[in-house]
Parts: structure tokens; sequence; C-alpha cells
């Protein structure tokens, strides 16, 4: 069992350049899978999502060609459908955005229950909701799911989501490119990979306006070609190193950045006591002083990011006063407190609410990665305590960051990938495998 350890208590200094958006890839490689003809995508973050997503249009017949670290060539013209994705689809949320791009290709999808990290109920009724008003049948059963285009192709409609959400508003946008007639979906996300998808699609033929607003018009096309296309910067991964400098002090630049897409993170890391620094296409964060007590409620974008929320909660552990962080997205977002108190963090949670009262330091020890976001909440308070700490679980946090472990270092930071031969329970017994 791998896992990561950190001798903490060294500032961060130096530059690192910024991977291409988790959330844009994950949305964009199965989108591909409509594209008939070669399709180059660039700046692909190397993490196991785009990995397993990759190999699963593999296993539908797609040819995958790797030209650079960051840069493939996706072929889909002769795809088919597949039961061998199955296991792939099973343990990544992002797998469910074949639904809408099988519908879009096949007229039929069928494909499992995603999987990916648990902090909370994430029902896709408002996936299911706008499938069903584009005009296909949904049969959920045994944790698969089966979809059929009525006629074989899905027709536009108007669709008003109940709540504002990324993954459906996604896919809803992905499976009405090749819908006939128009769709109109209101009270939309308005993320930048959301933009950044529809700016994808429409680069291989689709007609999508509005990403970005609350409403978003799908005008369907017969077929996609292909294209090159170059993902955006990853705005949560920039944020989280944002966050490990304020948390450790020192200087660092992040190059292959939007800070535009960052706004929300750093007014209030600036509220907070950091320094930061913008350019066309970097952003420079230090923090020499101590760190102030803020508030913090996220929200759909451009509010702060609910996965920024695990990182910027453990840089307050340490910060002066109190602060109240309000989670406005998810439910049981909190269970990386668990491993913080572990740690010295002095916090108290009530439903959505947490009341955090700084601390003079965090103090090394064992913990673990309860999902992506959390895990890197541990990655910083390992950084910032005293001594030793050891994270397990570190195959979640290795789903959304490409090579945390050299860029730190590159930083000056004491981490390292170690792997453990005998992974213990609580009870200090090995596990059977």
């Amino acid at each position: 069992m791998e896992k990561y350890v950190i001798k903490g208590g060294k500032k961060l200094y130096g530059q690192i350049d910024i991977s291409g958006a988790k959330n844009a890839a994950v949305a964009i490689i199965p989108a591909a899978l409509m594209v008939e003809g070669v399709c180059r995508i660039e700046n692909i973050p190397q993490i196991s999502d785009t990995k397993k997503l990759l190999e699963m249009l593999s296993l539908m017949g797609a040819k995958i060609k790797y030209i650079n670290e960051h840069t493939f060539d996706i072929d889909c013209t002769n795809v088919y459908m597949s039961d061998e994705i199955f296991e792939l689809t099973r343990q990544i949320r992002a797998s469910y955005y074949l639904i809408g791009s099988m519908l879009g290709r096949f007229g039929e999808a069928h494909t499992t229950m995603p999987g990916g990290c648990n902090f909370g109920v994430r029902p896709i009724d408002q996936h299911i909701k706008g499938m069903k008003a584009l005009g296909a049948t949904m049969d959920i059963s045994r944790g698969f799911i089966k979809a059929q285009a009525k006629g074989g192709r899905l027709k536009g409609a108007r669709i008003y989501l109940d709540k504002v959400s990324v993954g459906a508003t996604i896919n809803i946008m992905i499976a009405a490119t090749m819908a006939s007639g128009q769709t109109i979906i209101e009270n939309v996300a308005r993320e930048p990979h959301i933009v950044d998808l529809a700016n994808f699609l429409n680069s291989m033929g689709a007609d999508i306006r509005g990403a970005g607003t609350d409403v978003i018009k799908v005008r369907g096309v017969e077929k996609l070609h292909g294209g090159t296309y170059c993902l955006i910067p990853d705005q949560i991964e920039a944020g989280t190193y944002m966050a490990a400098v304020a948390a450790t002090g020192g200087e660092v630049t992040l190059n292959n950045v939007i800070p535009k897409h960052l706004d929300c993170i750093s007014a209030k890391l600036i509220e907070m006591g950091v320094e930061i620094e913008e350019g066309e296409d970097y952003i420079t964060i230090r923090r020499d002083g101590e760190l102030t007590h803020a508030n913090i409620k996220t929200q759909p974008y451009p509010g702060f990011p609910t996965d920024m929320q695990p990182q910027v909660s453990t840089v307050l552990t340490i910060a002066n006063g109190t602060s109240v962080i309000t989670e406005g997205v998810w439910d049981n977002r909190y269970r990386y407190v668990n491993e913080l108190r572990k740690m010295g963090a002095e916090i108290q949670v009530d439903g959505k609410t947490a009341v955090i009262q700084g601390v003079d330091k965090l103090y090394g020890a064992p913990v673990a990665a309860c999902d992506l976001r959390a895990g890197a909440a541990m990655v910083i308070a390992g950084l910032c305590a005293e001594g030793t700490t050891t994270i397990e679980d570190i195959i979640y946090i290795e789903r959304g960051y490409q090579d945390l472990v050299g860029k730190l270092r590159k930083l000056g930071a004491d981490i390292a990938k170690v792997n453990d031969p005998e992974p213990k329970t609580d009870s200090g017994i090995a596990e059977a495998v």
C-alpha cells in the first residue's frame, strides 16, 4: 500500500507549472466519443481518472495515439458499445458522462452507476430528468444504467434544472449536441470547465451558445468532425498550491494559470493575510506574516468552490481567531475533520457548518485521505505541521493531482511516496487482500 510521508515545517519557494484541468478533461474525453475522425486533445493531465477514461474509449474500439505526455490523438470513427468498460466505469464519477455521449453517438447507452469519491449523497436525478426530456427512456437497476433514444435519436427540448448541477449541465449539453432541433437548458452551472467543454464541442462542429451564463442553447448537428483542442489550466490544482503556500509560508509562482478563474480563491487568501500578484498567465503567492481568520461559504461558480473547502479550512486551522465554514453545495463534506483533529486542529461541525478555532501549530500524525480534495487537505496539513505525517489511501489524491510529490519537492517540501508492504487496520492487524 503506497502512502505519502511528509516532514513538515518547510516553507515553499520556487515555481511550477499547473496541469490541464481535471474537471474539463473528464468531460471532454467522454465527449470525444461522438467525434468521427481524429480528435487531438492537448494539455491532458496525467492522473488516474483521465487514464481510465482513455482506456474506456480504447475498449470501445477507439484508436488512442500517444503524442507526448499531455497530448493524445483520439479516433472514435469505428467505436462500438462494449460491456468491457463496466469495471472501469464503477471506479470514477465522471463515467456518467458516457450516458450523454453514448446516446448522442449510438442512440442508446449502457453503463454502470458511477464510482469515485464518497462524501455524501450525489444523485443523478437531474441527469435522468434531462435525458428523459430529450426523449430517452431510462432504466436503472442493480447498479446498471440503460437508456434508449426513441426513434434512435434524441430530440431537442427545453430543460430547467431543479438545482444548479455541474454534472447534469455537462451531461445534458453533451447529449443535446447531436439531438435533432434546439435544446435550451436553464439554471445551469457556469464553471470554467463547462465553458471549456462547449468550446471543445464547438471546435468539432457543434453549435452551443451561452456556456458560462445561466442559459445554454444547443442546436443539434448531424455529426462532429475531428480537430485539435487544448484544455484550460486546472483551477483547483492551482488553488491547492496557493493554499499550501498560505499554510507553510514562502513564495511560489504558478505558471499556466488563468488568474480570473482564481479570483474567488485569491480574495479569501488575501483576506487571510496572503499576498498575491497576478500576471497574464501566472500568479505569485507569498506569505510571511501571521494568518487571520475568515468566514467562507461554498457556492456554485463564481462563488467559492466546494472543491477548495477542505484545503482552505486546513489553512484556517492555524490562523488567528475563529473561522466559520458553511458548505453550500454537498452534504457530509467534513469527513476529513476527524483526520485534522488527530493533528491538533480544533474544529466543531454542526450539519453544514464548521467552526474552526485557530491553534498555534499542527503536529504530524498518521492520517488518511477520505476523498480527493480531503486528501489534498491532509497534504497541506502535513506540510505545515511539526514532525512527520503519513497519509494513507493516496489513490484518492492521485485521481486529480498530477505529480503532486514531484511538484512539491521542486518547491522544497520534504515529501516522499513510499510503499508499505503490510497495510494495517486500526487494530494493528494486517488486512487480508
